[in-house]
């Protein structure tokens, strides 16, 4: 199903990204269009925030999302990003307070509103486009995709979507055919 989380992209902040699925293609796939799918989206992602989820934070979702993707795509691509693009990032990234606790594991407290998870997402996105995590960035090259995913091992061509890996090999092999008649 095309609507299904992409929660295989290698962080909470990158499956953030492939809530847009075919983000550059003609049809894309919105993921969280309503209160129910990013209250969902989130309880996935270990971000359910205390108080309910609002339309206004769907709306803020993917104002984040989208603050997030030129920047993610210009790390990928060696572009250096705008004042802009940084100041759209930067709205997000207030403090929030963070609560550990030592249950069976260690545990952080949930995020007193859906705006808090987001800042968490933007603290995460930030520190991985600025550290050294962003070396294991790579942007899927099918050209409705672009998805941003983790790729520690270098060694991935195409985003974990097998759609897009199909498509590609496809075409590389259609290519090699011409090549070679």
């Amino acid at each position: 199903m095309s609507e299904d989380f992409r929660l295989d992209m290698g962080a909470p902040w990158l499956n953030l990204l492939a809530t847009r699925g075919r983000h550059f293609g003609a049809r894309p796939v919105e993921r969280i269009p309503t209160v129910e799918r990013l209250r969902a989206w989130l309880a996935r992602s270990d971000l359910t925030p205390l108080t309910p989820v609002t339309d206004t934070d769907v709306a803020t979702a993917h104002e984040l999302r989208e603050a997030l993707r030129p920047l993610a795509l210009g790390v990928v691509d060696g572009i250096a990003p705008t004042a802009d693009e940084v100041g759209a990032l930067t709205r997000f990234l207030a403090p929030e307070p963070v609560h550990l606790t030592a249950l069976e594991r260690l545990h952080r407290s949930a995020p007193p509103t859906a705006r808090a998870a987001f800042a968490r997402l933007a603290h995460q996105a930030a520190d991985w486009l600025t550290g050294p995590l962003r070396h294991d960035l790579r942007a899927c090259p099918e050209q409705d995709c672009r998805g941003v995913f983790a790729d520690p091992g270098g060694r991935r061509r195409w985003c974990p979507s097998p759609a897009c890996a199909s498509r590609g090999r496809v075409r590389a092999l259609r290519e090699r055919r011409r090549a070679n008649s």
